[in-house]
């Protein structure tokens, strides 16, 4: 058995993630992937909105080839989430891992090519959308089902939380590495997004074997897929935890609103835009690095709770603000009370969880994160529209409140839950799925 799983004894139980080779690589790779992600994805945004205002499109129009980018990713999240996870589930999760940060590697080169021989065109960046949609569908479940794999359960939440610190720096660093480096030469920033991707499928291969649960052979894969489908909704700690976060951050985001606050209401333009966006990050950070030192050990069910109906009030001031520290109070706090909820979840959902049906269940709840973002942007630009962005802003964070009351009716396993333990179905069937070396 390799180094990643070996220290489930006592002396492993101490451990600190980092100091696991395996986790290690894995970290490595996750945050050089989403470093090279963020870089990619701004600048192809941006691409496509200039290509589309150059070739003489109005403004109007132009925004709405950037919806539809957004689009073009979801939708192949949208169809193969049943599939996806499967996949993490049948296959060796590292080398599914790698296939599709390899994809997003020669995405980039192809990128870096066409805008260096200025032949980008929007044809171009519509079907790297696409692609880039397919394989990270793939990516989410297979490195989501890996971790748990990776570190003794003891030391998993603190492993969850060091993930976090990953994807949030990437979603920090990532935008302003393409933009800055676009500024230099246009080419530039996929260049440095393959060099990353190169990063992280390295890592990745630095892995060593890990155990892989042992699906049975007389399941066929619609079978299967059902299988995980309906362990989501028969475990009501895991489909609580889901449904929770999805129409919570629904609800009241407001993400998509930054730009009209930026510039009608706090009035700080273009500078005090990239501060908002990043305001929300940098108290996640902070929220993730605390908990990967200091993980919770008692009542989790009840403060996450607690976390999501703080997300919902700091959402109602920071739409009532006129005052730009405080809005970026209320952001960071945002942001902090998120990723507390989400440092709850991710550790439930992993630990209540078989290992045979992870990867599964981690596509029902990558599925849900971006229905949460990409909809609720739809949403809250919708009920802009209809009522103004203030009555928005303030209507989804009492809408989050209000999701907290009645889940923690529907869902009383919430209140209960007081540490993050497993129930004993899910030890016996751990104890009954035979792994085989991957």
């Amino acid at each position: 058995m390799s180094e990643g799983n070996t220290s489930s004894g006592t002396s492993g139980e101490s451990q600190h993630p980092l100091r696991v080779a395996n986790f290690r690589n894995y970290w490595i790779s996750r945050l050089s992937m989403t470093l090279a992600q963020y870089a990619m994805l701004l600048i192809i945004g941006w691409q496509t909105y200039s290509i589309a205002r150059d070739s003489g499109l109005d403004e109007q129009t132009s925004a709405g080839y950037l919806a539809l980018i957004g689009l073009l990713q979801f939708l192949p999240l949208f169809v193969l989430t049943p599939f996806v996870g499967l996949a993490a589930d049948r296959f060796d999760r590292r080398s599914l891992a790698r296939l599709t940060v390899s994809a997003q590697l020669l995405s980039a080169l192809l990128l870096a090519w066409t805008t260096w021989q200025g032949t980008i065109s929007l044809q171009v960046l519509f079907a790297i959308a696409v692609v880039l949609g397919i394989a990270r569908a793939f990516n989410g479940p297979a490195l989501s089902a890996l971790a748990p794999n990776l570190v003794p359960k003891a030391i998993l939440p603190n492993a969850i939380a060091l993930s976090s610190i990953a994807w949030q720096t990437g979603m920090i660093g990532g935008p302003a590495l393409g933009g800055y480096l676009y500024v230099v030469s246009p080419a530039l920033p996929y260049t440095a997004a393959a060099a990353l991707f190169a990063v992280s499928v390295t890592a990745l291969s630095l892995i060593g074997k890990v155990p892989q649960p042992a699906m049975r052979k007389d399941q066929r894969p619609i079978g299967a897929i059902v299988d995980g489908v309906s362990y989501v909704i028969r475990n009501k700690m895991v489909l609580g935890a889901i449904t929770l976060d999805l129409f919570a951050v629904f609800l009241a985001g407001a993400t998509a609103l930054f730009p009209i606050y930026a510039r009608d209401i706090l009035e700080v333009g273009a500078t005090g835009l990239s501060q908002l966006a990043m305001a929300p990050a940098v108290g996640a950070v902070v929220t993730a690095a605390y908990f990967s030192f200091r993980p919770l050990e008692t009542n989790v069910g009840p403060k996450m709770l607690w976390a999501v109906a703080v997300f919902g009030v700091a959402t109602i001031i920071f739409g009532l603000s006129t005052s730009m520290p405080l809005s970026l109070a209320m952001l960071f706090i945002v942001g902090a009370a998120d990723m507390f909820s989400v440092y709850i979840r991710q550790s439930l959902i992993q630990l209540h969880t078989p290992d045979d049906k992870r990867g599964r269940v981690s596509s029902v709840s990558l599925l849900t994160i971006s229905a949460s973002n990409e909809g609720g942007d739809a949403f809250s630009g919708g009920l802009a529209f209809l009522i103004g962005p203030v009555a928005a802003v303030v209507a989804g964070g009492i809408g989050a409140i209000v999701t907290v009351a009645l889940w923690s009716r529907i869902f009383p396993v919430l209140r209960t839950t007081k540490t993050f333990d497993p129930p004993e179905e899910v030890v016996e069937a751990e104890k009954q799925s035979k792994p085989q070396e991957a």
